[in-house]
């Protein structure tokens, strides 16, 4: 199963429609066909498929309750899922319940179908793709706009942000207050550099606490200050007021003992390909995240930027703002 693949959930063993077999085809999708619900959960745990395409023309109660099985199940539930419905009457409505993510009827024109199903595969790819807190792109895309990038030429800032003493945070306020503060992180990321390069600009989330930023090596410095100076004043707001205007807690650290807490501050480490030639985006990511944790050591929320040349000699040095 090394060939992408989509799984055709049929219970009487009837045959695709012509023009779904072209639409497989042409997306270069093994179509294996599958009769029994355990079938189609051993197949979806253990290699998960491109997408899984349910015939509920005939046997709809038995079609309608593998596509339920598939999407309610939280691993395969990203799998995406078209059902092939009997009229576009209750049986679609029934479809939908059923969690699928398109359905066709008889009367739909092919290539309408064919678009649909384009369609689902790319809603399908966005939401696996985005982090579920942030709505914001996720590993595989952040990698993906460093390769475009690096392939189109062009010269770029790669910035990593994260969050000072947010685990303390988070054990002392509830990871609820935590998640809410990666919001407004990323809210902050987002809006600071879609106002200074609104067509050039992207800002993707790790996980956690760790965010990756992408813009125009003239514009990160002012745009680092700027997220720097707005963290900073809207961060206080997050602590009860006796922690606010002390600038501390005491937390326990993994031995027990009692430490003052800083309010959180936030360090970005920030690389460019200004004076670097950089083959693949890994090392752009190793260098970012090295320079992040340079930031990281020191006091309050600044940025560094790694002003070094090939090759790479010696501790990170750069340019800090406090």
């Amino acid at each position: 199963m090394a060939q992408p693949h989509a799984v055709y959930f049929s219970p009487d063993a009837a045959a695709p429609p012509e023009f779904l077999r072209g639409w497989l085809e042409s997306r270069a999708l093994a179509m294996i066909p599958v009769r029994s619900l355990d079938d189609l959960m051993a197949m979806a745990l253990r290699g998960r498929p491109e997408v899984a395409l349910f015939d509920a023309r005939t046997q709809a109660e038995e079609s309608l309750a593998a596509c339920r099985r598939l999407k309610g199940d939280p691993y395969t539930g990203v799998v995406p899922g078209g059902v092939l419905a009997a009229d576009g009457g209750p049986a679609l409505a029934a479809a939908f319940q059923a969690g699928a993510d398109e359905v066709l009827i008889p009367n739909t024109p092919n290539d309408e179908a064919v678009l649909r199903l384009d369609v689902m595969l790319r809603r399908a790819d966005r939401d696996v793709h985005v982090h579920p807190s942030t709505r914001l792109p996720g590993a595989p895309e952040i990698e993906a706009e460093i390769g475009r990038r690096l392939a189109a030429g062009e010269k770029f800032a790669a910035c990593y942000a994260d969050l000072d003493h947010f685990k303390e945070y988070n054990d002392r306020y509830s990871y609820y207050e935590g998640d809410r503060v990666i919001r407004i992180l990323a809210k902050i990321l987002h809006d600071v550099v879609r106002g200074y390069c609104p067509e050039d600009g992207f800002v993707g989330h790790i996980g956690g606490d760790d965010f990756i930023f992408i813009v125009p090596v003239r514009s990160a410095p002012e745009i680092c200050q700027e997220i720097v100076s707005i963290f900073d004043a809207l961060v206080p707001c997050q602590y009860s007021e006796q922690d606010r205007h002390a600038g501390y807690f005491f937390g326990k650290d993994r031995r027990g003992q009692l430490h003052r807490v800083p309010l959180m501050t936030v360090s970005i480490g920030v690389v460019t390909n200004e004076r670097r030639t950089f083959g693949h985006p890994a090392q752009v990511s190793e260098l970012a995240t090295e320079m992040k944790s340079y930031a990281k050591t020191l006091p309050g929320s600044v940025y560094v930027v790694d002003r070094r040349h090939d090759p790479i000699v010696g501790a990170p040095v750069g340019a800090s703002e406090r």
